[in-house]
């Protein structure tokens, strides 16, 4: 017995629509559409240093989120520009070693030290501005945990302590002192 299509302009529709969100899904359009959605891009101007123990380099990636394909590796101790932030990942560039271009990595592979030299150390605000309260005390010379960033704070975390750096207290290289 032949059977033949019923309504074919339907079935081809369909097809369409599947092939449509396949070439999504797979060239990750998809996933910058969420998100551009579902999150609040912080644009951010501070400085990096990569604390990554992985021999092969940092992951590089083209967007927020390890779905997103693998543009290059940065090695450890490497000095990067943060340009944005997206919850636990971080847009960056301008890497002193390593891949060259804009990519995304993970947040917890960065770190940055406290400046301060010559003094008890650095304030940590409780947001990113100067008329907050302050949440505790970094000592100079200190690496420090980055969680994020807007503008020019750092968002970082030390010995249980989160809080914000202003720029002046940030040193973003790891072997070498930023006074």
């Amino acid at each position: 017995m032949n059977k033949k299509a019923k309504n074919p302009a339907k079935k081809l529709a369909i097809g369409l629509a599947f092939s449509c969100i396949s070439v999504m899904l797979n060239s990750g359009i998809a996933n910058q559409i969420a998100l551009a959605e579902s999150t609040n891009v912080q644009k951010c101007d501070i400085f990096a240093y990569v604390t990554d123990t992985d021999p092969q380099g940092l992951n590089v990636r083209s967007g927020g989120s390890t779905k997103y394909r693998i543009l290059g590796k940065i090695p450890s101790n490497e000095t990067v520009q943060v340009v944005a932030a997206v919850k636990n990942w971080v847009q960056i560039t301008n890497a002193s070693d390593g891949f060259q271009g804009t990519g995304w990595v993970f947040v917890p592979n960065l770190g940055l030290s406290t400046q301060g030299y010559g003094t008890n150390g650095v304030e940590v605000y409780a947001n990113s501005n100067e008329q907050s309260r302050k949440v505790g005390r970094i000592p100079a010379n200190t690496p420090v945990k980055l969680l994020g960033c807007q503008g020019d704070w750092a968002q970082v975390e030390f010995e249980g302590v989160k809080g914000w750096l202003k720029r002046e207290d940030q040193c973003g290289a790891a072997l070498t002192s930023c006074s």
